[in-house]
């Protein structure tokens, strides 16, 4: 039994609400250990408009918060020492890990204080996310500045003085879960797959049950239940749970995050390219499945999709001149990494260069929703996954304006996705046809593609292995297979270093990485996947 030191000043009873931290549509996410934002408005009209200096504020505190740094956190508040010890109690006696905090639209009251009403997904360890709505208060102070005005109900709404959380756990035995070949998984073999072992199970009906209890802090006596985990406890026989996973996959998988992520939070994903089944899911450090719950800007690995989308209308060849400058301004100045450029570049160039400003200027090429549609259509991207534990199954919203149009061709803006979704897409993309995918095997599929035309495949293939061979992608370069890939580098705040991706594949497998605040993705996601494929096996079984 666990205890957490914040309860709730009000009353009112609200009902529980339990999801998936990857099923929640992101305006502004914090989550998978990152800072991902967009935009705060609208706003209604006529309505005053916040201070951008409080909502910064307000992002900075949720951002620390789900970061971990609460002492940070704390001194944005108006009590900071109260603060950082609340949220740390919080956090510590709940064994919450990495909090994914989703920031809504701010408002003002009649006496000028900003109110920031945020989503918060909590991951209670092996047990599930317990997710609820709580607000941030912030107050202009005497010098100008603003802070969150502390209260222990901006945790959350049911925290007070009078009341506090408690977690209660029944059995942490889970069912014998096996890999493909029917080798027993455990996160003692295999410390990377712990929460997804404990997915499975519950996905089963099976493993550890818990709740999250609101109780008297004077007498102990349990008021109310906000959340509860897990249907059944595992019963001795019963019939070990089979996935999709190899272990040899696995194993290298893990090994190649732990030698060359540089400590940084990574994820990666390897999958089949001809059913979708995973063969490889790892996060560093494990706790939160980012690799398939989490939600990130995908960046420039998002360019095989906008490269289909443009393909499909025959509105460009490789052969294309697009001319790529350092720079190109809609409604902002887009620039390339180290603001490198390629004059009189063909499309090829600017596809294994990785070139942002050759890809924004052919904008207008595409409908509004176009993009968007080509994900969904031909890549499944924002349709129902059913993979057999919760995944994010990404967004492709509809650009407001030209800025975040422009961005979306880049895989900025408001595109949404994580290594699940794009190595899946990698997949669809060398394949031609798309295939849920699955870590258990019958699993409904509700998902309606169509299958890519033969030349766009065959330009894609072709595309991503210049791009090992000549382009951004060397880093897997002399290794044997004739792998393709592409890499991205996804801005996340301003000032912040970039999240770096790769994608690749070889022969029937697809694989995605992304580490967060490697600046670029051949310098590290590159060396991870380089790892993988160094010992990995040519083709699973």
């Amino acid at each position: 039994m666990a205890e957490a030191e914040p309860p709730a000043p009000t009353r009112r009873r609200a009902a529980p609400m339990i999801r998936t931290a990857g099923a929640t549509t992101l305006a502004l996410a914090i989550a998978t250990g990152g800072a991902y934002l967009a935009e705060w408005g609208p706003f209604a009209p006529g309505s005053p408009v916040p201070d951008p200096d409080a909502t910064a504020q307000a992002r900075a505190f949720l951002v620390d918060w789900a970061e971990g740094r609460l002492s940070n956190a704390g001194e944005r508040t108006t009590s900071p020492g109260k603060a950082q010890e609340v949220l740390r109690n919080f956090t510590t006696g709940l064994r919450i890990d990495k909090p994914a905090l989703t920031a809504h639209a701010a408002t003002v009251t009649e006496d000028g204080t900003v109110r920031v009403p945020f989503t918060a997904d909590m991951p209670v360890a092996d047990l599930g996310t317990w997710t609820y709505d709580a607000t941030l208060p912030l107050r202009k102070q005497d010098d100008g500045s603003w802070k969150v005005a502390w209260t222990l109900s901006l945790v959350h709404p049911h925290l007070s003085d009078t009341e506090k959380f408690r977690l209660d756990r029944e059995g942490t035995d889970g069912p014998k879960v096996t890999d493909r070949a029917g080798r027993a998984l455990s996160k003692d073999t295999h410390p990377s797959l712990g929460p997804v072992l404990s997915q499975v199970a519950r996905a089963a009906g099976a493993g550890p049950r818990g709740a999250i209890q609101r109780v008297d802090r004077a007498t102990g006596e349990v008021k109310d239940t906000e959340a509860t985990f897990g249907k059944k406890p595992s019963q001795p026989g019963d019939r070990p749970i089979g996935t999709t996973v190899d272990s040899t996959w696995q194993t290298a998988a893990e090994k190649a995050l732990a030698a060359k992520s540089g400590g940084k939070n990574a994820a990666l994903v390897a999958l089949r390219v001809d059913n979708g089944e995973i063969l490889a899911v790892a996060n560093s450090p494990s706790g939160f499945n980012r690799a398939i719950s989490g939600t990130y800007a995908p960046g420039s690995t998002w360019k095989i999709v906008t490269t289909g989308a443009l393909m499909l209308k025959d509105t460009v060849k490789p052969e294309d001149i697009v001319d790529c400058p350092k720079y190109l301004t809609v409604g902002k100045e887009f620039h390339n990494v180290e603001t490198s450029e390629h004059r009189n570049a063909t499309f090829l160039k600017d596809f294994t260069e990785s070139c942002n400003t050759a890809f924004i200027s052919l904008r207008d090429k595409l409908g509004d929703r176009e993009l968007g549609d080509v994900a969904r259509k031909y890549f499944g991207v924002g349709q129902e996954w059913h993979t057999g534990i919760p995944s994010f199954d990404g967004s492709v919203p509809a650009p407001r304006d030209e800025t975040e149009k422009a961005a979306s061709m880049i895989g900025q803006g408001r595109v949404l996705a994580n290594p699940l979704i794009m190595a899946s897409v990698t997949a669809t993309a060398v394949s031609g046809t798309f295939h849920q995918p699955t870590i258990t095997r019958g699993n409904k599929d509700t998902t309606t593609t169509s299958k890519l035309p033969q030349n766009v495949v065959e330009q894609l293939r072709e595309m991503m292995r210049a791009t090992v061979t000549d382009g951004t992608a060397k880093v897997l370069d002399g290794l044997p297979g004739g792998i393709g890939a592409k890499t991205g580098t996804a801005e996340v705040t301003e000032g912040a270093p970039n999240n770096g991706w790769i994608v690749a594949h070889r022969g029937n497998v697809a694989i995605a990485c992304v580490v967060e605040q490697g600046k670029t993705g051949g310098a590290s996601a590159g060396p991870v996947v380089r790892s993988l494929l160094s010992d990995a096996p040519a083709d699973p079984s």
